[in-house]
């Protein structure tokens, strides 16, 4: 029987996407920019990652940890995402024209990069390996689902910080377009609704 969630795109490409949006925004992050520009960069990237890293959590490692529970991330990737954590709380409570929020968003982007480079150079590679397509794009749309469920409402905070954060850059477009179609992707029937369970292998 034909199975909807096969035409999801992968979740570890879902991941790659994340990742990539993550670093688009931070791209157009400097200095010099005005600290509403700053603060709406910063809560954008902030937003994202607090969802990614909850996806994550709910739904790769835990199919992850069953494949392969000798994989060393498996184990390090939570208390990476718990450090995330830290420093957006405290980014949150910095002001835009605070010197101390340009030093924050670089503490928390070298944590990004190098928890990034862990996981698409080893755990996402494995993930391919030992999981096949058509699991991946189960788990893709698995991934879809929950991410609309957290998005929903934060919603039109998101969308209002991308208009500021984005604002005169074509890499606006491009994220836009991206999130548009990622967001099409969700559209999965409504018995696959996802529950707070472990997810099967």
């Amino acid at each position: 029987m034909f199975n909807l969630k096969q035409l999801s795109p992968t979740i570890t490409d879902m991941i790659r996407f994340d990742h990539s949006h993550v670093m688009v925004t931070f791209h157009q992050y400097s200095k010099d920019k005005s600290p509403r520009v700053k603060k709406a960069l910063a809560d954008t990237i902030c937003d994202a990652l607090e969802i990614h890293a909850t996806l994550e959590e709910e739904i790769f490692y835990p199919v992850m940890r069953q494949r392969d529970a000798k994989e060393p991330f498996i184990h390090e990737a939570e208390p990476e995402h718990d450090e995330m954590r830290r420093i957006i709380a405290e980014l949150r409570r910095t002001s835009g024209a605070d010197p101390r929020h340009d030093d924050l968003v670089m503490e928390l982007m070298r944590d990004v990069i190098h928890h990034v480079a862990d996981e698409e150079t080893k755990l996402l590679p494995d993930a391919e390996a030992i999981l096949g397509k058509q699991r991946l794009s189960e788990l893709g749309a698995d991934m879809n689902v929950r991410r609309m469920q957290l998005l929903g409402p934060k919603a039109g905070k998101v969308a209002k910080e991308h208009v500021v954060g984005f604002s005169g850059s074509t890499a606006a477009m491009v994220v836009g377009a991206a999130g548009a179609l990622l967001a099409a992707f969700a559209l999965v029937p409504k018995k696959d609704t996802w529950k707070s369970k472990p997810a099967s292998v």
